[in-house]
């Protein structure tokens, strides 16, 4: 048995012997939506193309449907180590960053290009150069979501309205002051009792993005979608930074580019979803309104004034925003 003992321990060392980088990375990424959406798109181009760069030294593994908890959760997970990667929305990363509580100013943006614009540039890298503070390392951006109106009947046409308007909000301040602002009463809600809400009358409105609508069934217990445009909410791709931070040179940097790449990938996702999402909605009879724009943004200055009060950190973000977005 003595030559089989020695040739063991020989390979064990052998082993043990191997660079960092030639041995097997296995991560976790996870997110709340579905596997149709472009959070799940983006998780996945990630590990796909992280494993193809790595040739399988990397192994990411995607746990899409709230399965490793909620958003707010799972960012902590990610900053105590306990998860490794998360796709979320910007929303609750708040309870984190504070600056980041300039992108729940209402109607920061015209469009989603003009949002993705900011966030692919180099503002947006500077807001993500501020997470390593809280043990986050911000990969990158994906697209912003456009979060309209839906209601259960009632049509709006102008800011007036919205008064009196039970609305399903992102509990936000921002979220909230910005409904407020427009007459509305926002309702605060679990999102899982949502459906059930506005099928009964116990709310008459909600936000969301065209393709959550459809991908969550809303489109079941709402016959009517309002493009107001209100809140660009990003998407970004979070890791632990003790993770990356553990990770070879090599490995980084193929993290690095994998997540350009799934950025890209997600944001094209998206795109085509938003569109698709619309002549479904028309196909299944859904009023889209296009409501007079004018009266709902003339509500932003206030709102954002209000905001500024409760978060001045936000200021040199909404400065830099306003001046990136006027050229």
């Amino acid at each position: 048995m003595r030559p089989f003992s020695l040739s063991f321990l020989a390979l064990a060392g052998c082993i043990a012997a191997l660079p960092a980088s030639a041995q097997i990375v296995e991560m976790n990424v996870g997110h709340v939506l579905t596997t149709a959406s472009h959070y799940h798109a983006a998780a996945s181009k990630l590990a796909e193309v992280a494993a193809a760069k790595s040739n399988g030294q990397i192994k990411i593994n995607v746990f899409p449907g709230a399965q490793l908890g909620g958003e707010v959760k799972q960012i902590q997970s990610v900053r105590t180590g306990t998860q490794d990667i998360v796709v979320t929305g910007e929303a609750p990363l708040e309870n984190t960053a504070k600056d980041f509580t300039v992108f729940s100013f209402p109607y920061l943006f015209n469009s989603v290009a003009q949002a993705n614009g900011v966030l692919q540039g180099p503002i947006g890298r500077e807001m993500l150069d501020l997470l390593p503070r809280y043990n986050l390392q911000g990969l990158g951006f994906i697209s912003a979501l456009e979060r309209n109106i839906f209601t259960n009947g009632k049509i709006i046409k102008s800011a007036a309205d919205m008064k009196g308007l039970k609305i399903r909000v992102i509990q936000g301040p921002g979220y909230v002051k910005a409904y407020e602002a427009l007459g509305a009463q926002p309702t605060p809600m679990a999102y899982t009792e949502l459906y059930v809400a506005l099928q009964n009358g116990a709310v008459d409105a909600a936000e969301n993005s065209p393709d959550v609508f459809l991908q969550d069934r809303f489109i079941e217990v709402s016959k009517t979608y309002v493009l107001a445009k209100v809140m660009y909410m990003p998407g970004v791709i979070l890791m632990s930074k003790a993770k990356y931070d553990a990770l070879s040179p090599e490995h980084r940097k193929i993290m690095d580019e994998a997540t350009a790449e799934a950025v890209a990938f997600a944001n094209a996702h998206y795109k085509k979803d938003y569109d698709n999402s619309l002549e479904t909605m028309k196909k299944s009879k859904i009023e889209i309104i296009e409501p007079d724009l004018a009266s709902f943004r003339a509500t932003a200055p206030d709102t954002h004034a209000a905001l500024l009060k409760e978060f001045p950190m936000a200021k040199p973000w909404l400065d830099k925003i306003k001046t990136a977005t006027a050229q």
